[in-house]
């Protein structure tokens, strides 16, 4: 039997297609901010928080990093139902990407923060540096630059796997390749040429991100040594 490729049959869909890649990247850069936000808090707390804190922060990173995203976005999506409240697709699988997310952030984090030498606290606390300044300069900076290709790959992987979000109907990229393969009976090229569409936005974010890294650190040393 010889099958015939037809990926003509798709370009009808280039606007469906598009609109998939924009949500797509909304979606994971919506969800890669607010990550990076609440991750880099709970390492803080991890790290150097009360007791209680720690133990409540660790058993939160345990719980999400050994659970499968799906079954974590269907708890937040049908769990907000359960509490009266209606939201948009797009809405839970924002707030579902950003709680996984949020727990291997901290993990990237704390591992960062934990590389930092408490002779470089000291030498903050000896120049008179608050608490808070401490943290942000001594602490929280070199700690990113250092950990960086570990977030840039981690968000890369919460890109492709907001996929999974097609599953509560969020018009994502996967979910359009699902609408249309039904349309066209064309499934194997559909998801072909999904599969490329994520392999190039794959390329994108991760090139997105060097940029952006090589902006902000090399700008950092060159003030640095400035100063």
């Amino acid at each position: 039997m010889t099958y015939q490729f037809d990926f003509a049959s798709l370009l009808p869909y280039w606007r469906d297609f598009a609109a998939g890649v924009w949500l797509t990247l909304q979606l994971s850069a919506v969800a890669t901010v607010l990550g990076f936000v609440g991750g880099a808090l709970c390492a803080i707390a991890r790290a150097d928080g009360p007791p209680w804190l720690r133990r409540a922060v660790g058993a939160y990173v345990e719980v999400i990093r050994n659970t499968p995203l799906l079954v974590q976005i269907f708890l937040v999506y049908f769990g907000i139902a359960v509490l009266g409240l209606r939201v948009d697709a797009n809405v839970a699988a924002v707030a579902a990407l950003v709680v996984n997310v949020v727990a291997y952030t901290c993990e990237i984090m704390r591992a960062g923060i934990e590389s930092i030498h408490r002779a470089q606290v000291e030498a903050g606390e000896c120049l008179g540096l608050n608490r808070r300044q401490i943290y942000w300069h001594v602490v929280l900076r070199p700690a990113i630059e250092r950990v960086y290709p570990a977030l840039v790959s981690q968000y890369v992987l919460l890109m492709l796997a907001s996929s999974i979000c097609s599953q509560i109907s969020a018009e994502e990229l996967t979910a359009v390749a699902n609408r249309i393969q039904s349309d066209t009976f064309r499934s194997f090229e559909t998801y072909i040429a999904v599969g490329l569409v994520y392999l190039a936005l794959s390329f994108v974010v991760r090139w997105a991100f060097w940029g952006f890294g090589l902006l902000v650190f090399t700008r950092r040393r060159k003030l640095g040594t400035a100063l």
